[in-house]
């Protein structure tokens, strides 16, 4: 699978990404002490819903624009309004046209006492982030390969924070160096929180990965929880992302009664061709 995020930008996967990522670091703001956000695979942090990539593909009309629209209740409102504010805030005059990739929805949830170390390693999306993040002295981009980074950057001084793991799915091996860089870095840093992001494509290698993951955090000290989370807007077909994971180690405890909550409250509209359907469950190691 080729993920060039500059296509998919805004899209169903992201919405619920970036969801989860926003309840996160609402939860981890609680504590007074500083956090850190490590995104390993940032990408170019800001993306043109303009652009001819986004044009092509127009999933963000799907996606994002969708719950921009949606009627949710008052609970679900107050649970996705830190993500939303966010977007919105890129937004300013009430036309969809820019949306904000994970770097950014992280930073715009940082207190002055929390920080943010963003990998990108293309040229292009470097210098992209660079520049969206230029001066900022909460935020650093790091030219470095993420799978290289993350064992390299845990723990943080701050001994509090989240890892969010969400590669591009370029290379054949991508599920196999996903595991195997998380074993390393939880090994390191078993209290941190991690988001790792998988295309559901192949049901086996992604119930390999989520034992792989779970094995991992039960065999810490102290053991580690890990929730799964799959999201699907329409039947799996040949080439196209209709199902998005996510394997979320160590969740705030609130986190499994938020996200049943807002769930349900996306499968109508996020839902392509009829309403989508979602499975929230703790994996077996």
């Amino acid at each position: 699978m080729n993920y060039r995020h500059a296509f998919h930008a805004g899209n169903f996967a992201d919405v619920i990404k970036h969801i989860v990522l926003a309840r996160i670091l609402t939860y981890l703001q609680e504590k007074p002490g500083a956090f850190r956000v490590i995104d390993t695979h940032a990408g170019a942090g800001l993306y043109d819903l303009e652009s001819d990539e986004a044009r092509r593909g127009g999933e963000w009309l799907t996606g994002i624009a969708r719950l921009m629209q949606a009627r949710l209740s008052n609970e679900t409102a107050a649970l996705t309004k830190p993500y939303l504010d966010i977007v919105r805030a890129f937004n300013p005059k009430g036309e969809l046209n820019t949306y904000p990739g994970s770097p950014l929805i992280a930073r715009g949830l940082l207190r002055p006492q929390d920080r943010l170390v963003a990998c990108e390693l293309e040229p292009k999306a470097r210098k992209a982030l660079i520049d969206v993040l230029r001066r900022d002295e909460q935020a650093r981009v790091v030219d470095l390969d993420g799978w290289v980074a993350l064992p390299a950057f845990v723990p943080p001084k701050e001994r509090r924070g989240l890892v969010l793991i969400d590669p591009p799915f370029e290379a054949k091996d991508e599920f196999e160096r996903l595991g195997e860089a998380f074993s390393s870095a939880f090994t390191k840093w078993p209290t941190g929180i991690y988001v790792v992001w998988y295309p559901a494509k192949s049901r086996r290698a992604t119930d390999t990965l989520a034992q792989l993951v779970a094995r991992a955090a039960a065999a810490a000290k102290p053991p580690g929880n890990c929730l799964r989370l799959e999201f699907s807007v329409a039947p799996q077909v040949d080439g196209a992302l209709t199902t998005t994971g996510l394997l979320i180690v160590n969740p705030p405890y609130t986190l499994q009664s938020e996200l049943r909550t807002i769930l349900p409250e996306l499968e109508k509209p996020l839902g392509q061709g009829g309403a989508a359907r979602f499975r929230l469950e703790v994996p077996k190691p």
